[in-house]
């Protein structure tokens, strides 16, 4: 490996890091934190008798993590930006431990859902990482290790309904959570060991306001986005979190632009090119998780339907698995598409390749190898969109801001998601077919679906043609970002 250039981490004698190790450490805890999304999968439909509970009580154990994500992640990176990113990062991987074994040690519902929100503030890991890279890598390696750290969050969840389902059909249901608090004790140990502490900080005070302020905003907006189905989205609860959200984030951004140290900076985001990526990361969010939804169900609906496959949960994760697998291949390629002609080509390239494999969908679904095919092809697309999105982000801020704008476009990311799940299940619940006394998704609303699928694809491209144009010689080729000069200003 050549030498890489001066970096603020690396000054005061301190032995250069090896940037091998520190790729492979900080994309493997990003992995092991983003497999807590498929975690308890397996085992939703039984968690109303294995915590004696009502099942709309339990559902709170994939709520609670998505409410705690969401708050954890903006929090974590303005932190590490002040204090430092791998100081974050390993609380981040204690909490995840913590909520692993709370989780492992549970038999009802209340210390479950402790655990999983404690996972759910673990969330910050995949940012963190990307901004450590920022800090600490050679420029001629930047761009593919980002986009592989990004690619992570996708690789984890699409490797983990398998090996959670294995877990699960064959061990106790408490094994899921030893083996990830195993997880993550190795990973921390890992970063201990291998991965230094940045120098670029910027130090300050924490806006505890703003913190408040955006967690009660971001829990009004995704609770009513992920409960709304079940409570009814014209009910007075939905409603009236809908326009707390409003409120709250009207008066959070109010307070944002006024405090000398806000939590984000929303001068900075407001940037035409942090805006329009971060909005182009909600149609991609969306469009990534169309997949999750569709093609699972699909695969487990009895074959006497005329259009499921009736294999089970680890065969249906199975299926999946290979999509992680080509996000992580396609890091490298990403990268060098984005050197050669920019992040914004990139982006807009997965883009269209994510549309394209919802378009296959629509037309092939009816042997297993049809829904292979499709995961792999859409698996591509997100990763070269999730490889493209850092280095437009991190071209854009400062370097002692990377690790917060890094994380608020991995909020954005996961708004996204969130709505898809609360859009497809609207349709799936409105389209349905009679099995027998089973009222079942059609068809038709699975294929409609795919379309609303493709649809956000083709709007996060649209929107992607709005990143200002830069050339080839002076973009954020990610695999520097720009990031000489830029690591420099903070030495």
């Amino acid at each position: 490996m050549p030498d890489a250039p001066a970096r603020p981490a690396e000054t005061g004698g301190a032995a250069p890091p090896r940037p091998n190790a520190v790729v492979a450490v900080l994309a493997f805890a990003g992995i092991v934190v983003s497999l807590m999304q498929t975690l308890v999968i397996p085992i939703v439909p039984e968690l109303p008798q294995l915590l004696r509970a009502d099942a709309s009580d339990t559902a709170w154990a994939v709520t609670a993590t998505l409410l705690a994500a969401a708050v954890a992640t903006p929090v974590m990176g303005r932190l590490g930006d002040m204090v430092g990113k791998r100081r974050m990062l390993l609380v981040s991987m204690v909490l995840l431990v913590a909520g692993s074994v709370t989780a492992a040690l549970s038999d009802s519902l209340t210390p479950m859902i402790a655990g999983r929100v404690l996972q759910g503030l673990a969330s910050g890991v995949i940012p963190l990482g990307i901004s450590i890279m920022r800090d600490e890598l050679p420029a001629e390696r930047l761009g593919s290790a980002t986009a592989l750290m990004s690619a992570s969050l996708g690789v984890g969840g699409a490797l983990g309904l398998p090996a959670a389902a294995l877990i699960a059909d064959n061990l106790d249901w408490h094994a899921l959570f030893w083996t990830s608090a195993a997880l993550g004790v190795v990973a921390t140990g890992l970063v201990v060991a291998l991965v230094p502490e940045s120098k670029v900080r910027t130090g300050g005070r924490f806006d505890v306001v703003g913190g408040i302020g955006m967690a009660v905003g971001l829990v009004c907006l995704l609770l009513a986005i992920s409960k709304g189905a079940d409570w009814g989205w014209a009910s007075g609860t939905t409603l009236g979190l809908f326009a707390a959200a409003v409120v709250v984030l009207l008066v959070w951004a109010w307070w944002e632009l006024r405090t000398p140290q806000p939590l984000v900076d929303l001068r900075s985001t407001a940037r035409r090119q942090v805006l329009v990526t971060n909005l182009a990361s909600i149609a991609v969010g969306f469009a990534m998780f169309a997949m999750s939804l569709v093609i699972p169900q699909m695969l487990q609906l009895p074959s006497a339907t005329g259009y499921g496959l009736g294999q089970s949960m680890l065969a249906a994760g199975l299926v999946m698995a290979p999509s992680g697998l080509v996000m992580m291949a396609t890091a490298p390629v990403s990268a060098a598409v984005s050197r050669a002609r920019g992040p914004k080509v990139t982006l807009m390239i997965g883009a269209l390749i994510v549309a394209g494999g919802y378009a296959l969908n629509i037309v092939l679904m009816d042997a297993v190898w049809h829904f292979v095919l499709v995961s792999c092809v859409i698996g591509a697309g997100i990763g070269f969109t999730y490889g493209s999105m850092p280095a437009l982000i991190m071209s854009a801020v400062d370097p002692s801001e990377t690790a917060a704008a890094n994380s608020l476009n991995t909020l954005m990311r996961s708004i996204g998601t969130s709505t898809a799940s609360a859009i497809a299940g609207v349709i799936l619940a409105q389209m349905t077919t009679e099995f027998g006394p089973v009222a079942l998704p059609s068809q038709d609303g699975f294929r409609t679906v795919l379309a609303v699928g493709a649809g956000a694809a083709l709007l996060a491209f649209a929107v992607a043609a709005f990143i200002p144009r830069r050339r080839v010689a002076d973009a954020p080729q990610p695999s520097s970002a720009g990031e000489p000069e830029l690591s420099a200003t903070k030495a």
